[in-house]
């Protein structure tokens, strides 16, 4: 049995599949020594829509890590995504008491920024700082040693719909497994597959999933701006389905297997087998037809994300391209047309800074488990969040007793 101590659980709770991934914390590397999946069936576009069949979904996938990993599982990262999920910019400033910036200094700056009128049915999952601001000195990641009299902050807000929190911590508890921390999916999977290089310079991540495609703008190493679009690979399905009148089970295969998103590269000489429904007879149909289904919707998802890269004017900051992950990044020619509408280099990104089972989640669609163990490793915590705590009135009780302390 693995030491409890070292070991980390990343649970990627998607639309179409459930994926846990077990790492091993050591002092040179992390090890991904056991993964878990199983198909979806209680969520509908990142959002848990039937709770017993979650909590079904999420039993199944832990046992198989357990299985593969020889460790019991008690406490998990749990991925977050869904159109609930909304990010905003924001700012704070205060004044500086002492002769130098202390670590109380850097936690009342970026408490004045996050004092932003947020709604009642909406939860902050993060608070992510951007840069700090000594004076008139901008640019700083860690203020604490300088000195000044005036401490600025821009921070990225994620805040989510507080059901949908609430639904995953439930499914989580009621599946046996303490949940650590929630964290934003795209985030994670920027953990995975992105480098130091791309963070610093700029770049776009998209993590094309079954329910959601989730946007997240990297530069000067942090986060800029968040956006998660409801359509993704089931979208793609449910079109294969409608166009060769499949069921949904065969639309599904036949994306996997023959699915193309470039019609003028295919042969008109290739063939498909589809199924019929209700007894009916098989049909062949050409290829082709899969790459005018397909194409016209990728291109409108990447339309949709361009356009909303613009809205946020962060185009600029895209310096060293567009990283495509989640499992619909697989889909043929997918990159190719990210290319053509984006008019950025774009690479497929896989997992990586990971050792142990690495040829198994050399994937794109294990980008989100893996990084949830990464960001796990670097923001190790002792809380664990069962469903009656999750409770916004005891955070800001907490919130408001710390800041009296201070300034007392």
């Amino acid at each position: 049995m693995q030491a409890q101590e070292n070991i980390i659980v990343g649970l990627d709770i998607g639309t179409t599949k459930i994926c846990s991934v077990v790492g091993e914390v050591s002092r040179t590397a992390i090890n991904i020594i056991g993964i878990g999946t199983h198909p979806s069936i209680g969520l509908r576009k990142g959002v848990v829509v039937d709770i017993e069949s979650t909590v079904e979904s999420i039993k199944k996938a832990i046992e198989e890590a357990e299985l593969m990993a020889g460790c019991e599982i008690s406490s998990v990262y749990a991925g977050i995504a869904g159109g609930h999920i909304t990010g905003l910019n924001s700012r704070g400033i205060v004044a500086i008491k002492g002769q130098e910036i202390i670590k109380s200094d850097v936690e009342r700056v970026i408490d004045a920024a996050r004092a932003v009128a947020i709604p009642m049915d909406r939860e902050v999952i993060h608070v992510l700082p951007q840069e700090f601001i000594v004076d008139d000195q901008t640019g700083i990641q860690n203020p604490v040693g300088m000195a000044g009299v005036r401490l600025e902050t821009k921070i990225h807000i994620v805040t989510g719909a507080v059901t949908s929190a609430h639904n995953i911590v439930k499914c989580a508890n009621r599946s046996g497994l303490d949940v650590c921390d929630i964290v934003l999916e795209s985030l994670a999977s920027g953990e995975a597959v992105l480098t130091n290089e791309e963070r610093e310079l700029g770049v776009g991540l998209l993590d094309l999933g079954g329910g959601t495609t989730d946007l997240a703008i990297f530069s000067g190493k942090n986060i800029k701006h968040t956006f998660i679009l409801g359509l993704g690979g089931n979208n793609l399905t449910n079109d294969i389905a409608i166009g060769t009148r499949a069921s949904l089970a065969e639309a599904e295969k036949i994306k996997i297997k023959f699915g193309t998103c470039v019609s003028r590269d295919i042969s008109s000489e290739e063939t498909i087998e589809v199924p019929g429904m209700g007894g009916r007879k098989t049909r062949k149909l050409p290829r082709k037809i899969l790459g005018e289904i397909l194409e016209p919707r990728v291109e409108e998802i990447f339309s949709l994300i361009k356009r909303e890269i613009y809205r946020a004017g962060m185009e600029n900051l895209i310096v060293s391209g567009m990283v495509l992950t989640g499992g619909s990044a697989l889909l043929d020619g997918a990159t190719e047309i990210a290319e053509s509408i984006f008019e950025l280099p774009t690479r497929l990104g896989k997992p990586r800074g990971i050792s142990g089972l690495v040829d198994v989640v050399n994937n794109p669609m294990y980008a989100t488990g893996v990084g949830l163990v990464l960001y796990g490793a670097r923001n190790q915590t002792t809380k664990k969040f069962r469903i009656r705590d999750v409770n916004i009135f005891n955070r800001i009780m907490t919130r408001m007793k710390k800041w009296f302390k201070d300034v007392i």
